[in-house]
């Protein structure tokens, strides 16, 4: 089993497969792992000791850790606790000559993903890493999935509409998704920025990687940072275990910041360090991990403006300014109206289990006549409101563009309604609050906005 020399006998190591630290005081062993792992595509690096295993940690990230149990100095389970206390988020397989039953309970509890008695083959430790590897897959893309499944009742539209805007977008969109830059996506409050983020990442070579979206607005300061960046044991209060952050789980894929300009400036400063390094640092750990992820980044506002306020970092701001991509308010393309509504109608009626609602030419003009203040995402909340009543309720949308609701009522001039848009929008969003009795979470949900932007117009009106 063993072989004579060190690791500058094995076959050159690609690292495609992953990084793996052999760690055992046999030379003689740490010769022959590095020649089977090499060979299969991994890359490695070898240490006598816990020690000099430690010291090579603080220069290089590892996948995955083979440990001798018996070594000289700290013994391997010792270290095992050590490297779970300070972070490490990898496997760990221990392997020893001796060994009882207590010994692998121990070694199960300080963190081993598996337990292998020398002498062994070269197809056991390779199973070994195998299933070390499954599962590091498995559980990535179950937490993806729950993700996913708790955001599935968003109802994306994806990318419909045939206007010029639309159009324009999505050319834009295929010309720059290939590329791994940062982008930085502007534009009102539920115009569809993450579905534009969606499609750059399923245009681009990451499609069948991760995508990961988060929203900064929605996760408070004091928790933001492990919610990116993971935590270790005893990090914080409350940190009972070792926690994986979303760029953890976006590697090789795509993370998508949501709500950009609402992170503290101190965690703008972290974001900033690791969209120039690729590196993560989780909370409490002493060691960075590498990452590859590409950032696109949202916000519904003006960042030129936060910077010269003071509340956003202007290193972080010409960082994602690499490319900018507006998306246009819904009341700049209102041709795409009908085409968004029979959409959502299609959608919503078979996840609400009720029959479509047929839409007259005289409800589809009101509905293009209409301003949208809270854009698509109102559209859709429209459209399902519409679903739950059986019919249109026009009249919500505000008398000075709805009219009555009667069949004779006159529709609009949209010239003239566009003179009075900030009027329509204070009286349409007062309306709504008030058939909410004043409950604001309420009120911004029906209107498709977020209850802070609901909460600064009125503000705004002093309400």
């Amino acid at each position: 089993m063993s072989a004579q020399g060190e690791n500058k006998e094995a076959p050159a190591a690609t690292g495609h497969e992953g990084s793996i630290l052999v760690v055992d005081d046999e030379q003689g062993m740490r010769s022959f792992l590095a020649r089977a792992l090499a060979m299969r595509g991994y890359a490695v690096e070898l240490a006598g000791s816990a020690e000099e295993g430690a010291k090579k940690f603080e220069h290089t990230h590892f996948d995955l850790v083979i440990l001798d149990i018996a070594l000289p100095g700290k013994a391997g389970i010792e270290w095992l606790q050590d490297l779970k206390a300070e972070g490490f988020a990898g496997d760990v397989i221990l392997i020893t000559a001796f060994a009882d039953m207590e010994t692998a309970i121990d070694a199960l509890r300080a963190g081993a993903s598996d337990f292998i008695l020398k002498p062994f083959r070269v197809d056991q430790i390779a199973n070994a890493i195998k299933r070390c590897t499954e599962r590091t897959r498995l559980s990535r893309e179950n937490f993806l999935l729950r993700r996913q499944v708790a955001e599935s009742a968003r109802g994306d539209d994806g990318m419909v509409g045939a206007s010029p805007a639309i159009a324009r977008l999505r050319q834009i969109l295929h010309r720059i998704a290939p590329t791994p830059s940062t982008v930085l996506i502007q534009g009102e409050s539920g115009v569809g920025k993450e579905v534009v983020a969606r499609a750059l990442h399923q245009w681009s070579p990451r499609a069948e990687k991760p995508f990961v979206a988060v929203n900064c607005a929605a996760i408070s300061a004091e928790l933001i940072e492990s919610e990116l960046f993971g935590h270790v044991k005893g990090a914080f209060t409350g940190a009972r275990e070792a926690r994986n952050g979303l760029f953890h789980y976006a590697h090789g894929g795509t993370l998508f910041l949501d709500e950009i300009g609402e992170l503290p400036l101190a965690l703008q400063s972290r974001l900033l360090r690791v969209l120039e390094e690729r590196r993560v640092r989780p909370v409490g750990a002493e060691t960075e991990v590498p990452v590859d992820v590409r950032v696109l980044a949202a916000t519904n506002r003006n960042l030129r403006a936060e910077v010269e306020a003071g509340r956003f970092r202007e290193d972080l701001f010409y960082r994602l300014e690499v490319i900018t991509l507006t998306v246009p308010p819904l009341r700049e393309r209102a041709e795409d109206i009908p085409e968004l509504g029979a959409a959502f109608m299609r959608q919503l009626s078979m996840q609400l289990g009720v029959p479509p609602l047929p839409v007259e030419p005289e409800v589809s003009a009101r509905l293009m006549a209409y301003p949208w203040p809270g854009n698509v995402r109102e559209l859709r909340n429209f459209v399902e409101r519409s679903l739950l009543f059986g019919e249109f309720p026009l009249d919500s949308l505000g008398g000075s563009v709805a009219g009555r609701s009667d069949a004779g009522a006159p529709t609009p001039d949209p010239a003239a309604s566009s003179l009075l848009l900030d009027e329509v929008e204070k009286r349409h969003i007062l309306a709504v609050l008030e058939q909410c009795g004043g409950n604001k979470t309420r009120a911004a949900e029906l209107l498709g906005v977020s209850r802070k932007t609901l909460e600064r117009k009125c503000a705004e009106w002093a309400v």
